[in-house]
Parts: C-alpha cells; structure tokens; sequence
C-alpha cells in the first residue's frame, strides 16, 4: 500500500524553520512552529480573544507608574510578556517580543524598553535565551540592536524592505532578521507594477532571496527569516530560507496542500570577503534611493504604533 503523501507544511519543515505569525495560541498548539513572532497588530487581535481576558486583567492589575499613560504603558508591556509566555509553553524555541514603534528613531529609549521586556520574562521565570526582542530597521533601531546583543539580548530587526538594511543588520551582529515579502509586492502593484508571473518574480520573493545568498556569501551569521506573505506560492518560492515566518491562514493551506515541495534557495558554496561597512550617511542615502523601502518603512511604523495605541486605549479603559 503506498504510503499518504506528505502535506506541503511537513514537507516546508524539512527546508525551512516554520515559525507561526500569530499571537493566538489555539492556532500556535495545531501548528506545532520553532518560534512564534508577534507585533502590536497581532496582540491588539489576540487581545479579543476569551483566553485572554485574564492576562488582561492581570496585566492592568499588576500595572505601575506615576501617571495614568505611564500604568498604561506599563500595562502594555506586561501584557505583551504575559502572552509570549503562555506562547512559549507551547512552542520550543523562541517568542519575539516588540518595542514600542513609536521608539523606533530613539535608540537610548529602545534600548531601556528592550531591558524593561527582558527584566519582565525574567520576573515571569523565563530567560532571555526562550526571546527575541523586535525592533524596526530604522538607523537608531540597528544601533540599540547592535548593543543588545553585546548584552546578551538577541533580537529580531523588522520592517525590514531595503538592501541597505539587510547589510547594515548583518554588520551589526543581529541575530535574526525579517524581510518582508508581500508588502513589497503590495507596493509594486499600487505603483503600477503587473501582477509578477510566476513566484519566483514576485519583487517581495526576490527581495528575500538577493539577501538569503548575500548572508551566505559572505559568511555572516545572522538568520533570515521571510515575512509578510500573501500567499502560498511566495512561502514556497522561498523554501530553504532559514525561517519563515507564516499566518495560521497560510499556515492551514499548506497543510491541505499535497503538491512537491522543492528547494528554492541553494547556496552555490562560494565565499568572499564583504565591502567596506555602511556608515550612517552611506545607510541613509542607499535606504532613500528604495522608494519602496522608504514608503514602506515609515508605513508600517505608523502601522504598528496606530496599533500600539489602539491596545493602550482598550488598557486604559480596564483601568478605568
């Protein structure tokens, strides 16, 4: 009798790190992913959910400050924490856990914020080596991760559209990386851009890939881990990259799919010495020459911080 053919998902694990997207827990436990990745938009989400309505309530309990925004912020933070724990009982690796967006051009308040994270997951009992602390891939954002990780504090740099920032996140140590895909593309087709042929032309998918080999090439050890994806041919466009980071939506079509998985990334072995490092001024200008990177970088900013205070304003109305 031959033998079920092995779903796409399983096959994808044997490629790739699978890593869930989602801040809901019933969706991380059906999945069974390495690590799980969450942002302000996916805890304001997870924060309908009944689950967790009691780390709601104990976060606002639990919350400290001199003034009302102050408990809020506090609140925020200790509900962030309090959800990558109840993820981390189910996952083996790590939870990534976001600084405020709102800091992302303020490298000393990232900095303090990333410790505050930290400090929590350790009062909680949980040690930095289960986190990873997000950060935007602003200029002031590579710095603070640069001396995190002198700290010990591994951290995972998103928002991340430009090449410009892929080299200056390498150079700087970080350990981990997440290149968007489908927001690039979004960008494309708004600007006129058609509709890409196959996968493989897709400019999000390329994005990813030209940074996938230049990592290898020149030997750095930062982890690429693909995000932000539409669909599931731009996941499978990318099997071999290090990490993907999916939505249970995504995550629930491969597992229906049954079609071959094949190897998209290859490193050819070849190895070379990298340029001369990017300084800031280099930085700026190569990230604005990326209309796309540019636009996008300070959307989604604005993004995560107009969800950021979406979460403090249903915070604030607890503590009221």
């Amino acid at each position: 009798m031959t033998p079920p053919m092995t779903n796409q998902l399983e096959q994808l694990r044997a490629l790739s790190a699978v890593v869930a997207d989602t801040g809901d827990i019933e969706a991380i436990a059906r999945f069974r992913p390495l690590d799980a990745t969450t942002n302000p938009s996916l805890l304001l989400k997870a924060s309908a959910l009944p689950a967790y309505a009691p780390l709601i309530e104990a976060a606002v309990a639990a919350a400290q400050g001199a003034d009302t925004a102050a408990r809020v912020g506090d609140a925020g933070l200790r509900l962030a924490v309090a959800i990558g724990g109840e993820i981390l009982k189910l996952i083996p690796g790590r939870v990534s856990t976001e600084v405020d967006a709102r800091l992302s051009f303020d490298t000393e308040a990232t900095l303090a914020q990333a410790r505050r994270i930290v400090e929590l997951y350790d009062q909680a009992g949980i040690g930095r080596e289960r986190l990873l602390i997000k950060i935007a891939s602003t200029w002031e954002g590579i710095r603070a991760a640069e001396q995190l990780e002198r700290e010990g504090i591994h951290c995972n740099l998103t928002l991340l559209f430009s090449f410009a920032q892929a080299v200056a996140c390498a150079e700087a140590g970080v350990y981990l990386i997440s290149p968007f895909v489908g927001r690039i593309l979004d960008w494309h087709l708004a600007n006129g851009t058609p509709k890409p042929a196959t996968p493989a032309d897709d400019p999000g998918v390329q994005s990813v890939a030209r940074i996938w080999q230049y990592y290898k090439r020149h030997d750095y050890a930062t982890v690429v881990m693909g995000a932000s994806f539409r669909n599931t041919g731009q996941v499978l466009a990318l099997a071999g990259c290090d990490r993907l980071t999916i939505s249970p939506e995504l995550l629930g079509e491969l597992e229906a799919g049954h079609d071959t998985v094949a190897r998209a990334l290859n490193d050819d072995g070849q190895r070379a010495a990298p340029s001369a490092k990017l300084d800031e001024a280099g930085f700026r200008w190569q990230h604005n020459e990326d209309a796309m990177a540019t636009d996008k970088l300070a959307d989604g900013i604005r993004r995560f911080a107009a969800d950021q205070r979406k979460l403090e304003d249903l915070l604030t109305r607890h503590l009221s």
